[in-house]
């Protein structure tokens, strides 16, 4: 055991820092972007491109990020000093964008423990569905509550450590999860008519693939597997010197794109069964599918399932968003988990406040260039920092830390046969930092105008 490691905390065992890993990948985003988008852009010809996009940048970026975490045992801005002092700033990008998602994340968590105690006494009509919803992210005491309640629960899980707290929750969790979701996903494509939700998701249609399908399945890649926030850095941090890193970067997000899948199979077909439309964004998640559940058989008992694995994917999320901030915090300031946990998680709260008042009377004019605050927290790390801080990772390990020194903690000098390192090195110095660029381009909103000008539409 490294004592570096040891003294700041281990992983038990390697499955559970795969499935803590895992768990920080699997989100929201998984249950309810995920078949959204396949539905929107072509069914089976988004999932095709989504799985090859993973390949060429979910393997790479998250290979690259647990490689700095285990070479250094520090959290994401104490890696990169380490490795060079000047590039310190890119692992405060992540801190950064940890802090901000988690802030409003957790008050989407709060609407998930509503909706699960709404099912526990009765459920929702689909005719009230729109308006319950509608009306209760408005109010201003009752989201503020759950949200409280969610980041409790948070902050009890990491302040806990990491094998007895993270490890622990996760290898709970997330079997938990699937489970869940292949009992819902039976349910659904077993429904009358649920064949035409399938087919819309698996069969490939590629005279609707355009640049915007690429774009899409590009960027859902990116941003589904936790990547340029430094949650990888962190747990990679946690690791020996005895795991295999690029057997882990295959299987988890190997992970991720079969519960990705699984969505897809979950939602879709009963979406479909009951004529509704795959709607974007909450609107699915908290308005379609309630209408979903009150159309079927046993709708009270599946909506409490369907909303609990909810839960599970967003609290598995959310404590890496919040171990990133509390490893820094522990690393530069040398505070134990403790008070640093529950001083962090009370600043989150508060901070969450105004992204929940920013869906009602309260805040909802309060704007930040152009953005009420929920939003721009969102855009803030996710449009504009995520990705600029995947990009600034692989120009760092491609040119300042240098492929062959990320070799050798790849391979523990040796230790095992970096398989895959001549497609590594490319994609890591040519390729993903490209296709990032693009990305970001596209998340702040430059890409169209630039297409645009060449005559390209998205």
């Amino acid at each position: 055991m490294d004592k570096n490691t040891s003294n700041r905390g281990q992983w038990a065992s390697n499955i559970g820092f795969i499935l803590a890993a895992a768990g920080s990948a699997v989100g929201l985003g998984n249950i309810w972007k995920f078949p959204y988008l396949a539905g929107a852009n072509g069914g089976g010809a988004f999932v095709v491109i989504y799985l090859v996009m993973i390949v060429i940048i979910g393997f790479v970026i998250m290979l690259g990020e647990m490689a700095i975490g285990r070479n250094t045992h520090l959290s994401s801005v104490g890696a990169y000093k380490k490795l060079s002092e000047k590039w310190a700033f890119v692992g405060f990008i992540g801190v950064v964008v940890g802090f901000c998602i988690l802030a409003f994340y957790s008050v989407i968590g709060g609407w998930v423990l509503n909706y699960i105690g709404k099912y526990l006494i009765g459920g929702i009509s689909g005719a009230e569905a729109g308006n319950y919803f509608s009306g209760f992210i408005a109010s201003t005491t009752q989201p503020i509550v759950w949200h409280l309640v969610f980041m409790v629960l948070c902050c009890v899980i990491v302040l806990k450590g990491i094998a007895g707290g993270i490890e622990k929750a996760s290898k709970f969790m997330m079997p938990a999860l699937f489970i869940l979701l292949v009992i819902i996903a039976i349910r659904s494509v077993t429904l009358d008519g649920a064949m035409e939700g399938i087919k819309f998701f698996l069969k490939p249609d590629f005279s609707k693939v355009t640049i915007g399908t690429v774009m899409a399945a590009l960027g859902q890649a990116f941003f589904s597997l936790s990547l340029g926030m430094g949650a990888i850095i962190t747990y990679g941090s946690y690791l020996g010197k005895t795991e295999n890193l690029e057997k882990n970067a295959i299987i988890i997000p190997a992970i991720d794109t079969a519960v990705a899948l699984l969505a897809g199979f979950a939602v879709l077909p009963a979406v479909f069964a009951f004529g509704f439309e795959p709607g974007a964004g909450p609107s699915l998640m908290f308005i379609t599918l309630p209408s979903v559940f009150d159309s079927m058989p046993f709708g009270q008992f599946f909506g409490i399932l369907f909303f609990i694995l909810v839960l599970f994917a967003a609290l598995t999320s959310a404590i890496s968003l919040l171990e990133v901030v509390v490893a820094f915090v522990i690393d530069t300031f040398k505070i134990e988990r403790k008070k640093t946990t529950i001083i962090i998680s009370t600043i989150l709260f508060f901070i969450g406040i105004p992204c929940s008042l920013a869906n009602g009377p309260v805040m909802k004019d309060v704007l930040i260039f152009g953005y009420n605050f929920f939003d721009f927290m969102s855009f803030l790390a996710e449009n504009l920092l995520m990705p600029l801080g995947g990009l600034l990772m692989c120009i760092f390990i491609g040119y300042v830390w240098g492929v062959d020194n990320i070799s050798d903690e790849i391979s523990c000098n040796g230790k095992y046969r970096f398989r895959s390192k001549p497609f590594f090195v490319i994609m890591i110095k040519y390729i993903a930092p490209v296709l990032i660029f693009i990305i970001w381009l596209n998340a702040i909103g430059v890409l169209p105008y630039i297409f645009k000008i060449f005559g390209i539409t998205l």
